[in-house]
């Protein structure tokens, strides 16, 4: 039971040793605060507590988007609770009406589960962002300074601007539908007045075929058994992040070397061609894993796919000399491979299941600055 001084930038560094399940870092500051790290990578604030002369625990929330002081604060209410007699897990309808955690679990979920393909982005959004930052706080209470904080907390934490924006949609159109609904205690809708961050959509980062020798070489060095195996079939499919982990063994087609992606972000089904590299990869995978577990590329601790793989992506990329690069640049890697191999943007397009020809669009000064390498083999003695 590790011991300290918790901090914002000591929080960021824990992680859960090779083994174990989870492990507890408890602050010295505020007593019964603590951080529980999870196998998984995952990690949660939460107070230790007496009640009826048992030993309790209460969450208060997700460690990567709550700060120390904020977490301190928290605790330090939640005890207060214990101290009065009170449970700290109930949940509180103050003044202001329901809560903003009631709200959003019990009503905008089902809702938007009637019609929205991507509710699962919602429910992601609420679980790690919104209810540990704002779900006790009452619907009709919040004001737009305490969203601000809450938009510059996630840029502390380098959090992209797309998924900041992500939250202020979320909750600019709960409040909508809130008033819609005429829900007692919300009169106005606090998430209006914040403008959305820019977001810089340029693609910048492509990888060298030095630079994907350099990770390559990083990841077989992972902690991570299956941190290699992911990588390198990212690069061979130019396939989304949660497209790849979320893979079964029961959608690969050997015969016609096929991948079968059941969900993808447009909603359809797409079938990725596998190059011989993929299919080899594949192979050696089959020999490591268990075939029981259905899942490609599953956690070997749960059987599982990774709920997150950053901070083993983020240990060897920075071993690799690669600190800024994005997963999500592996498949724009993807796609400078091919086009400086000369393919065409309609088949870069069907490869990455774009189902816009102005989101391929971007490679194209790629296909240009292939043409301008073309022309020079014309020479005039």
């Amino acid at each position: 039971m590790p011991v300290q001084k918790l901090s914002d930038e000591i929080v960021a560094s824990l992680t859960c040793p090779v083994g174990r399940t989870h492990i507890e870092y408890f602050d010295t500051v505020m007593r019964g605060l603590y951080v529980d790290v999870l196998a998984n990578e995952r990690m949660a604030f939460r107070v230790r507590y007496r009640q009826d002369g048992k030993k309790r625990a209460h969450t208060l929330g997700n460690a990567r988007v709550l700060t120390v002081a904020e977490a301190r604060d928290q605790a330090r209410m939640a005890l207060r609770k214990v101290m009065a007699g009170g449970d700290p897990k109930a949940t509180d309808l103050p003044d202001g009406g329901l809560t903003i955690g009631h709200f959003y679990t019990q009503q905008y979920l089902p809702y938007v589960k009637s019609y929205k393909r991507s509710w699962d982005t919602d429910e992601s959004m609420i679980r790690n962002h919104l209810l540990p930052a704002l779900g006790d706080r009452a619907m009709g209470s919040l004001i737009p300074p305490e969203i601000a904080r809450l938009v510059e907390s996630m840029r502390t934490r380098d959090y992209a601007e797309g998924t900041i924006n992500r939250m202020l949609v979320l909750l600019r159109y709960g409040y909508t539908l809130a008033l819609r609904w005429r829900l007692d205690g919300v009169d106005s809708n606090p998430a209006k007045e914040l403008q959305n961050l820019k977001e810089d959509n340029k693609i910048e980062r492509f990888l060298s075929p030095e630079q994907t020798t350099q990770l390559l070489t990083a990841v077989r060095g992972s902690q991570n058994p299956l941190l290699a195996f992911i990588v390198a079939f990212l690069l061979f499919t130019g396939a989304r992040k949660r497209e790849v982990l979320d893979a079964k063994w029961q959608d690969i087609d050997w015969r016609q070397k096929l991948w079968r992606i059941p969900k993808t972000k447009s909603g359809k089904v797409r079938h990725v061609p596998l190059s011989s590299g993929a299919l080899k990869l594949l192979s050696a995978l089959q020999e490591k894993v268990d075939m029981k577990i259905d899942h490609i590329f599953a956690n070997p601790r749960t059987g599982l796919p990774f709920v997150s793989i950053f901070y083993s992506w983020d240990t060897a990329r920075t071993e690799a000399g690669l600190p800024e690069l994005r997963i999500h640049d592996l498949r724009h890697s993807f796609a400078s491979f091919l086009v400086n191999a000369g393919r065409s943007l309609y088949e870069v397009q069907e490869l990455l299941g774009h189902s816009d020809i102005r989101t391929t669009s971007r490679y194209a000064h790629l296909s240009r600055e292939r043409l301008r390498e073309a022309v020079e083999v014309v020479q005039m003695e």
